[in-house]
């Protein structure tokens, strides 16, 4: 008697392991096939162009009826299969049949997850797994109207520009920062997110969803910020989970999927299970590939072949939307002992990095041209070494092994007729001709003379090696100092190209302004942050990860590994609700060590890591934030008691100094800040060694600046001179201003000066009245968004505007 196998499930792995069953062994079983769906198998990876309305479902069948009867399969559509029965060796369909098995293939697939917010069971709200929801889609594409789609992985991006192509407005929700982080890094994510966008499609990242809109059926979307997005169809893409319910249900092994072993087997020795349901070796697959591979290891095991074995699989990723190549493989994430090789060309669009390791490929990324993204893969599966091609590696198999470009030579061979600079239309010979007869030597020369490089900056390496190729010794390129190895750039050039560009995130400045790394380094992560931060206040947001240690935890580590937390003092003011909190911390948390600054605040030293949330919810309680001792950022303001109680006080100097610290703090800036108010010339609050210092005089306020007592020691430079407290706020603001949008990362206050001239500086804040004003508005702008107690945020999410004293303290004029 022939023996009796059943499916369940009709899918892409179980049709895959057929095709190789029944041509090895085309006689050794009765099959019978169960699938759910009324309909026979498809290649469910070609579902978004049936979507876009690039194909039809018919040219997407993989089998269809003719199939099966030709090889004797019995197929069951739309036979849901409820309960396996182990021990009578049988399934039952939710019609009640029963049907017997000799050997049994579970190959269930997964389901869709549906994030469980308010209102996502309203009409209207659909998966994207399988043709129904693709019909759903078309049939709410046919009026028009709204599209939101929760999710920026692949298939979110596709249900995205199928609906876009159907003619509705779509919206994309991607809770992380940049789309298919678990495929891309973040520069092919920036990028992935540009042409996106470039298809009308809107894209919003960090978006976290708080609510699906409607009564009888949906309206839109709210977000955690309150914003809200109208949406006459709602598509959850946020991820899948193994369907192996059915498989618990009978009692077999189930973690996060149905447990298999190498040869498909679960543990009972009459079933078997492939496809998306499965866990194998601790690794679930929702790519076709991985599904592929198992499908043949079990049609070779049922076919009589014992030694077949899956050993796991290296997957790669392709996104099926029309015009965007993109090829991901392997693991590219940063490690130990890792090196990678990146080629960035920002004008074509072109990103490509591969992560090695033992001197053989692990990972790949690539964006905007994948022509080599098979060859990469089958190196990286083959782990094949790389050692003699490493210097032509990136630029793909016609150039293995071949001699290493020489960019001299390849600028030396360009026409003189050769565009170099497109935002001015200069070309080769027009640079090299006038360099040579005017005596050219610097790049701020070639840009007065030609205007080459002098627009949106990305020509200027290649201006740089023609002054090379031309004056040889003679140019000196070390004059401009890069951030860092990571890029041939200085730091003003960074901050002017991020305004020029309008670059609003750190991938965005990496891709355009071609770095080669892909994802920075140590020292110009931070600074690119900062920049990113002082140009687009409101828009860009902070990225934690790329700030030093001190600045991620909001305390100031120890030699011991333990904390140091200062909460502020206004102006070095307190009371005894404020000392009595911190006696209560000291005393709660054990705190070894309290000491008293110069910066007139307490300082809390030996506080355990763990213990930093539970020290600043108390604080916080007696409503006291961080002090910022830890970043760059405005630390003090150190005041005398000034006319309030001092005979030779002039002005309320206190008062000032408090007024000051509200309207400033929680200001980023290149370096540590710190001022200090000295009611009369006899400086109590040394206001003479300060970033920036204020003399009361009997006429108003003297303003000083650019001062240091550090590793430096340097006295203050006299600014100017303010008539009145409101008149000294706003020069002192536009002053702060003027060194967060010059200054290069890391700079003091004194370093920016004697950079740009403090003639330069009083001219901007003194001498230019409307420009110290648009500095002074400028600064209050960002400090809209900068006023953020982060000990409040971390402890209970509180939104900081609650803490925030700006309006009070603000020049009257800029208030309203």
């Amino acid at each position: 008697m022939t023996a009796r196998l059943v499916v369940v499930g009709n899918g892409m792995a179980a049709g895959r392991m057929l095709e190789h069953l029944t041509e090895a062994a085309p006689d050794a079983y009765a099959i019978t096939v169960f699938g759910a769906e009324p309909r026979v198998n498809y290649n469910r990876i070609l579902l978004s162009p049936v979507l876009s309305g690039e194909k039809s479902f018919e040219q997407i069948v993989t089998h269809d009826d003719a199939w099966y009867a030709s090889r004797g399969i019995d197929l069951v559509k739309g036979g849901e299969i409820v309960a396996i029965d182990r021990a009578a060796h049988t399934v039952t369909a939710r019609d009640g049949s029963v049907t017997p098995y000799d050997r049994l293939v579970i190959a269930t697939g997964s389901s869709p997850f549906i994030v469980p917010v308010p209102g996502h069971k309203l009409p209207g709200v659909v998966a994207y797994r399988d043709l129904d929801d693709v019909n759903a889609m078309l049939a709410a594409a046919e009026t028009g109207g709204s599209a939101v789609v929760i999710g920026g992985g692949l298939l979110g991006l596709e249900a995205a520009a199928g609906l876009k192509m159907r003619g509705m407005e779509v919206t994309v929700l991607h809770l992380m920062p940049t789309l298919m982080e678990r495929q891309l890094d973040p520069a092919a994510g920036y990028l992935l997110q540009q042409a996106m966008e470039a298809r009308g499609i809107r894209v919003i990242c960090r978006a976290n969803t708080h609510s699906i809109l409607g009564e009888d059926k949906v309206t839109g979307v709210r977000l955690d910020d309150g914003s809200e997005i109208p949406a006459d169809i709602v598509v959850m893409a946020v991820g899948i989970r193994p369907n192996a319910a059915l498989a618990k249900g009978a009692g077999l092994a189930v973690n996060r999927g149905l447990l298999v072993d190498d040869h498909m087997r679960t543990d009972d020795a009459d079933i078997f299970a492939v496809g998306e349901c499965v866990e194998h070796r601790g690794q679930c697959y929702g790519l076709v590939a991985p599904l592929f591979d198992m499908a043949k290891v079990l049609a070779a095991q049922l076919a009589g072949d014992a030694t077949a074995a899956y050993e796991g699989s290296v997957t790669s990723t392709k996104l099926k939307v029309t015009g965007v190549d993109l090829f991901s493989a392997g693991d590219f994430a940063e490690g130990e002992g890792r090196e990678e090789i990146v080629l960035r060309d920002a004008a074509r669009g072109i990103y490509k990095r591969l992560v090695i390791k033992d001197e053989r490929i692990i990972g790949a990324v690539m964006y905007g041209e994948t022509a080599d993204g098979g060859w990469f893969f089958d190196l990286l599966k083959k782990a094949t070494p790389i050692t003699d091609m490493r210097g032509t590696l990136i630029f793909g198999q016609s150039f293995a092994g071949g001699t290493p470009l020489d960019p001299m030579a390849a600028v030396a061979a360009l026409p003189d007729e050769a565009e170099i600079c497109g935002c001015n239309g200069v070309c080769k010979g027009k640079i090299t001709g006038t360099i040579v007869e005017k005596g050219l030597t610097s790049l701020d020369q070639v840009r007065a003379h030609t205007k080459a490089s002098a627009s949106c900056g990305s020509c200027t390496g290649l201006v740089e090696q023609l002054m090379q190729l031309t004056l040889g010794d003679k140019f000196a390129r070390a004059a401009v100092q890069p951030v860092c190895a990571c890029t041939d750039l200085g730091h003003d050039d960074v901050r002017r190209l991020i305004l020029a560009k309008s670059l609003k995130s750190v991938p965005a400045v990496m891709q355009e302004l071609e770095w080669k790394t892909s994802c920075g380094c140590a020292k110009c992560r931070p600074a690119l942050n900062y920049y990113l931060l002082c140009a687009w206040p409101g828009d860009y947001v902070d990225d934690g990860q790329s700030r030093f240690i001190n600045e991620r935890v909001h305390a100031n580590i120890q030699k011991d590994g333990t904390y140091s937390v200062v909460p502020r003092m206004w102006g070095g003011v307190t009371s005894a609700t404020e000392l009595r909190a911190i006696a209560d911390v000291v005393d709660k948390f054990a705190i070894p060590t309290v000491k008293v600054t110069g910066g007139q605040r307490i300082d809390l030293l030996g506080v355990k890591k763990e213990d930093l949330p539970a020290v600043w919810a108390d604080l916080n309680a007696a409503g006291m934030v961080s002090g910022h001792a830890y970043g760059k950022a405005l630390r003090t303001v150190k005041t005398c008691v000034g006319s309030e109680w001092c005979r030779f006080g002039t002005q309320d100097s206190t008062g000032l100094g408090i007024r000051l610290e509200r309207v400033m703090w929680g200001a980023w800036t290149p370096a540590k800040v710190k001022l200090g108010v000295s009611g009369c010339p006899r400086n109590c609050a040394e206001a003479t060694c300060k970033d920036i210092g204020v003399i009361c005089v009997d006429s108003g306020y003297d303003i000083l600046f650019a001062g240091a007592a550090g590793l430096d020691i340097k006295g203050t430079e006299a600014l100017g001179h303010a008539g009145s407290e409101d008149e000294a706020v706003e020069i002192i603001l536009a002053l702060t201003q003027a060194y967060r949008e010059q200054a290069r990362y890391l700079e003091r206050i004194y370093k920016w000066a004697k950079r740009v001239g403090n003639d330069s500086i009083r001219a901007q804040v003194i001498d230019d009245v409307d420009k110290r004003k648009a500095l002074a508005a400028r600064f209050l702008h960002a400090q809209r968004f900068a006023q953020v107690d982060p000990w409040a945020e971390r402890v209970s999410g509180v939104d900081a505007h609650e803490f925030n004293p700006l309006t009070p303290f603000m020049p009257q004029e800029a208030a309203e």
